[in-house]
């Protein structure tokens, strides 16, 4: 018994929950694309929306959220990543961004005008950046 006990010393169980499934994939497709956002891109991210760009909320920490979904092809770069509030970060999820904001009745038209005008800073301001 104690040969059979060894064998399997270094052995881990894996968690088999939904949530930990979700979590290896997540990490396996992160990892299959290449990310390229610095902290001074994403500070500067923030204070150019000034808020959730999404619900405008300003009383939450904020999350990168991908304009396009990571599952959609998206990465974090500089022309992909909003800051998001939790709840429309959640919310949004891999939805694709002007049918979520039809759907959550947020202006749609504002969202766009505004990633276009703080996109353009961006490029300004980061030139060797891809902004796309």
């Amino acid at each position: 018994a104690s040969a059979h006990v060894a064998a399997y010393a270094g052995w881990m169980a894996v968690n088999r929950s939904r949530s930990a499934r979700a979590a290896r994939k997540r990490r396996r497709r992160m990892g299959r694309v290449e990310h390229d956002l610095t902290d001074e891109q994403w500070d500067a991210l923030t204070l150019a929306w000034g808020g959730c760009a999404y619900c405008g909320a300003v009383d939450r920490p904020l999350q990168r959220d991908c304009v396009i979904a990571i599952s959609r092809g998206g990465r974090y770069t500089l022309a992909n990543i909003a800051p998001a509030c939790g709840s429309c970060n959640a919310s949004k999820c891999n939805d694709e961004v002007t049918g979520w904001l039809r759907r959550k009745r947020l202006d749609e038209g504002a969202f766009l005008l505004r990633h276009l005008e703080i996109q353009a800073r961006m490029a300004e301001r980061f030139p060797a950046a891809l902004v796309t």
